[in-house]
């Protein structure tokens, strides 16, 4: 259970009492305190101020999935919303998502709706979860929306996942070969220096005098390299967070050699299985593009589902809608096309999202076959400049009769 921290007043002497405690709710604080003969004035969950406690508070996907499916089981066994909740928390480990639900709890016997009262935390339930929870209040079938809520955060997290292991294997590749090369420049062609400066008119060749330049860089000035490459990636994260700088990001994604392919597949896929899951919870359409649209994450696919929503209302379908849009797959259109003729929009979706889904596999598959052969070409590139760096003075000295 979470910890409380309260301020109360000791109506006797006037004087204000602060404490802390362990309960399952702000009201459980409340009447502790009222046994103790105090006046709750303030109460508060206790929040970790320490790096370690943020980093651990996070909630994951994994989280949200687990107390989705948990929540479902207990309201289709006929348990009241907040008593499920309260069993929810006490079974939930993580203490970020503790102190949300317990406020959650709180908010719901205060009269609010369970959708409205997880709409106050959006950065742990998104547009697309408060829409689910919402519609399936209003249909009374809440325990399927979570079941659905859970399947979709399932696969949205598996097809994050597919698509950052893409990423992660060159970028760990990347590193390693920097790090060798920085140890070469820095241990090895130093000696090669040493070796030439002792031996009258020995000329060192040029590549070895740029990389020989190099290495006294990296050995004088490291801390300012350093400060350079902090400064960039600070810089460039903050500018990557702005209205032009996700602009690129975004276009580069959808335009860059060889990882464009993958991500119109993974928003394809993501339009899709958001689109179905709303559309099988009973979410109107006009709402259900616009949850779409914030769930997609790159601002050129938003641009085109606003404009697309603008036809909506206008009286077109969705398919003609999307049709023509620059970066969106034909087969999207076609396929709610076919759904919204034969009554089976949401079965198109599913199997649209499917495919999709299994297309970013095989271009994971493809990308990893195209990067690995283009990372052995760079590894021996730079590998046999190094070497010829180090062993060409060498020869030299050996055809000179030096050693």
């Amino acid at each position: 259970m979470p910890e409380f921290v309260y301020t109360a007043r000791d109506p006797a002497t006037g004087k204000k009492v602060d404490g802390t405690v362990i309960a399952d709710s702000q009201s459980s604080v409340g009447k502790l305190v009222k046994e103790q003969g105090l006046a709750l004035l303030e109460v508060k969950v206790k929040s970790d101020n320490d790096l370690l406690g943020f980093i651990t508070n996070r909630v994951s996907a994994k989280d949200k999935v687990v107390f989705s499916r948990q929540l479902a089981t207990l309201i289709n066994a006929g348990l009241p919303l907040a008593q499920s909740l309260r069993s929810v928390t006490k079974q939930t480990k993580n203490k970020a998502l503790q102190s949300v639900l317990t406020k959650v709890i709180t908010d719901i016997e205060g009269g609010k709706a369970f959708s409205v009262a997880l709409e106050a935390y959006p950065t742990i339930f998104d547009k697309v979860f408060v829409s689910l929870v919402a519609a399936g209040e209003t249909s009374g079938t809440l325990d399927a929306a979570l079941e659905r809520i859970a399947n979709q955060q399932e696969k949205d997290a598996e097809l994050a996942s597919k698509v950052r292991g893409a990423m992660i294997y060159p970028i760990i590749v990347m590193f390693v070969m920097i790090g060798v090369v920085t140890f070469m420049l820095v241990s090895v062609l130093p000696q090669v220096q040493e070796l030439y400066n002792g031996l009258p008119g020995a000329e060192l060749p040029l590549v070895t005098k740029v990389l020989l330049a190099l290495s006294d860089f990296i050995i004088d000035y490291w801390w300012a390299l350093l400060i350079i490459i902090g400064a960039f990636i600070f810089g460039g994260t903050r500018w990557a967070r702005t209205g032009p700088g996700k602009e690129v990001i975004d276009r580069l994604k959808l335009t860059m050699w060889p990882i464009s392919q993958l991500f119109r597949k993974m928003y394809m896929a993501r339009f899709a299985r958001t689109a179905t899951t709303l559309v099988a919870s009973g979410v109107p359409l006009i709402q259900v593009l616009d949850i779409v649209r914030r769930a997609i994450n790159n601002v050129h696919i938003e641009r085109e589902i606003a404009a697309a929503t603008e036809k909506v209302k206008g009286g077109k379908s969705l398919a003609e809608s999307l049709q023509g849009s620059a970066n969106f797959d034909e087969l999207v259109p076609n396929m709610i096309k076919i759904g919204e003729d034969s009554g089976a929009l949401e079965t198109m979706l599913d199997k649209t999202a499917d495919y999709f889904e299994k297309e970013v596999d095989n271009q994971v598959k493809a990308i990893s076959t195209i990067i690995e052969p283009v990372l052995m070409i760079v590894l021996g590139i730079v590998a046999i400049t190094i070497v010829a760096a180090i062993l060409i003075p060498i020869y030299g000295l050996v055809g000179q009769n030096v050693i």
